[in-house]
């Protein structure tokens, strides 16, 4: 690590665990974190008991200067955060700054997304690159401006997505590459080495305002619902793109059922779509369009999560 870099100011800003990985990253590598930006506690759990976030606790061990702002425009929080005479931002699963904010530092602001922009902008696009079949997704550190996720890139890399891996395996893979790609970055721009690219003439070779573009909103409840009129192949990366939360989710026996992992059977169905089948031992499955989804990992309304052989044994159908 260069002393250009020990010299370079820079503010942290995330949240939940996939940002801990940046940070301490970044830690390690010896960069000059002045200030770490975090949620507000939050009530939590049964006992509604005052949480910290991920990335607060990571600060504190690590002795870090954090700021806990409710409102990101409180006149207070921009004046503490002028006080740290901030060369560099970084940005990784935060909430949405205001240009107040973003363009503070002189060097601007730098986010990492979970995707390979200008694919899957929004705010969950692990989900939706699962949900989609795609077999590959990636993570890009890019320049904040005006328009959500539309700033200039500065550096992607890509990775692959087994048939098989669940939002929340991705997750676990994404945020140690990106924690390495945004390391690579932050050296790059303090040694004035990467070049700037807008997004529509970015790697990806699709036009910013392209139809083909895919987009990653929120994940809504409706959203997590199964339909069973729907091909294996559409239900089966449902489930893992909403796993494990917040699950794709039916219905048995008037009670809700979701579903963290499955398999698919194509055979033409012999039961109506919808309609569970199983032993009352070692499978049940529900028919779709083109087939069946085993259900190999559950959870029953009011139970806890368990794998189906484990369901089987102590429900009664």
């Amino acid at each position: 690590m260069n002393d250009q870099l020990k010299d370079t100011r820079i503010v942290f800003m995330g949240t939940p665990e996939f940002a801990v990985a940046s940070l301490d990253a970044l830690v390690k590598a010896g960069a000059r974190i002045v200030g770490v930006v975090t949620a507000p506690d939050k009530p939590a759990g049964r006992g509604m008991k005052m949480t910290e976030s991920a990335v607060k606790k990571y600060a504190v061990e690590h002795g870090l200067h954090l700021l806990q702002p409710e409102k990101l425009k409180d006149p207070a929080f921009l004046e503490a955060l002028r006080a740290l005479r901030v060369d560099l931002q970084i940005v990784v699963a935060f909430r949405m700054l205001p240009e107040v904010v973003w363009n503070m530092p002189p060097m601007g602001t730098v986010n990492l997304h979970g995707s390979l922009l200008p694919q899957y902008r929004g705010a969950a696009p692990i989900n939706w690159a699962v949900i989609n079949g795609e077999r590959e997704t990636g993570v890009t550190t890019f320049k904040l401006q005006h328009a959500i996720d539309t700033g200039n890139i500065l550096l992607q890399d890509s990775f692959a997505i087994g048939e098989d891996d669940t939002a929340g395996d991705v997750h676990d893979y994404m945020k140690e590459v990106g924690a390495k790609l945004l390391v690579k970055t932050v050296e790059g721009l303090v040694a004035g080495t990467i070049v700037e690219k807008p997004q529509s003439s970015s790697e990806s070779g699709v036009e910013s305002s392209g139809s083909s573009l895919k987009h990653a909103p929120k994940i809504f409840t409706e959203t997590c619902k199964i339909d069973w009129h729907k091909p294996a192949f559409d239900i089966h990366n449902l489930i893992r793109g909403l796993s494990p939360f917040p699950g794709a989710y039916t219905y048995l026996q008037d009670k809700v059922l979701k579903i963290y992992r499955s398999k698919k059977e194509i055979a033409p169905p012999a039961i109506p779509e919808g309609t569970a089948d199983t032993n009352g031992k070692t499978y049940l499955k529900f028919a779709c369009a083109d087939g069946y989804i085993h259900v190999l990992d559950l959870q029953l309304e009011g139970k806890k999560r368990m794998t189906i052989e484990e369901f089987l044994r102590g429900y009664r159908f």
